[in-house]
């Protein structure tokens, strides 16, 4: 999974193929197929097991423990940090993903637990009812996970030259200020 990483990383997403993992980690192709039956699951498992490496779980747990509009907040700061940790694997998903099945898997997978997130920091506004009445769960959901994308990231932060620290309290305000009622 490391050499999968490394890779990906490096090619931007470009031409990773099952034997290039396996040359890069210095075992056969058999070898490979023997412990992840598609490239899917070992892109999907490479995501994973940087979440393991980052201690995904670790950082997360102010944001699992509060309630509220605090758990939001905890929330957008824990993923908008995290966000420039997995950014080449994430970056090289986000390419391969139109023509690639196993990329687009992989990347839906991890994308999928992001948006869990964001409905967990929204129950939470919906328990102490904070989230504005406009909103369903859903629909407050749709819209933190959209802002909270990887692609708004790269915009905010390369194109426009938002530093890390003032796109997490930037992001934390908008939420604020778009979901809580």
């Amino acid at each position: 999974m490391r050499a999968t990483w490394n890779l990906l990383e490096k090619s931007g997403g470009a031409g990773v193929r099952m034997s290039d993992i396996a040359k890069a980690a210095g075992i056969s192709r058999q070898a490979v197929y023997l412990h992840f039956p598609t490239r899917a699951e070992l892109l999907t498992s490479t995501a994973r097991y940087m979440d393991d490496v980052h201690d995904i779980d670790g950082s997360l747990a102010a944001s699992r423990a509060a309630s509220g509009v605090e758990r939001l907040d905890l929330w957008v700061e824990a993923w908008g940090n995290y966000i420039p940790k997995i950014h080449g694997v994430g970056r090289a998903l986000i390419a391969m993903r139109d023509t690639d099945e196993a990329a687009a898997a992989a990347w839906g997978d991890r994308m999928q637990a992001v948006r869990h997130g964001c409905e967990a920091a929204i129950g939470a506004l919906e328990k102490v009812d904070r989230l504005k009445a406009e909103f369903t769960l859903e629909t407050a959901t749709d819209l933190l996970w959209s802002i909270l994308s990887v692609e708004m990231w790269e915009k905010l932060r390369f194109e426009c030259g938002w530093s890390q620290e003032d796109y997490v309290l930037r992001m934390q305000r908008l939420t604020r200020n778009s979901l809580v009622g």
